[in-house]
């Protein structure tokens, strides 16, 4: 196979809310926008994309029309105490894990957008000895 994108769809009962989060906060642009669905682009290089879905639309199979359940999206920055203090001080937003760094190389924090769909905000940072090891890729975790 050869994909030619690859991006989650977040089935939401709060769309517009959604919309307005992912835009406002994390700089995305909308590239289509209908009453139940909005696609999303972050311009690149790398682009990344994000699309969100009124979980009742016709267009998901029967039994399958729920919100969104359960779903932790990764942002990886340069800088996540300059994220932290645009987002969460400045920003307003509500951290459901406050800033802290972990022993298996990441400095992170989760906040939540209006599905509950929960943001963790990372820099890689140099993993404790323990977990060095761990790392497929020879040295740890990228340091950006």
């Amino acid at each position: 196979m050869q994909l030619t994108s690859f991006y989650p769809v977040i089935g939401t009962s709060r769309l517009r809310e959604a919309h307005e989060f992912y835009t406002r906060f994390f700089g995305f642009d909308t590239t289509f926008e209908a009453d139940w669905y909005v696609s999303l682009r972050r311009a690149g290089p790398p682009a990344y994309e994000l699309a969100l879905l009124d979980h009742t639309h016709p267009t998901l199979p029967e039994g399958h029309r729920r919100p969104v359940q359960g779903l932790l999206l990764n942002f990886e920055v340069a800088d996540v105490d300059a994220e932290w203090e645009r987002l969460v001080v400045r920003g307003g937003l509500s951290p459901l894990l406050e800033l802290r760094s972990e022993p298996f190389g990441q400095r992170h924090f989760i906040v939540a957008d209006p599905c509950g769909v929960l943001i963790d905000v990372i820099t890689n940072i140099a993993p404790a000895p323990e977990y060095a090891s761990a790392f497929v890729e020879p040295g740890g975790p990228t340091v950006g």
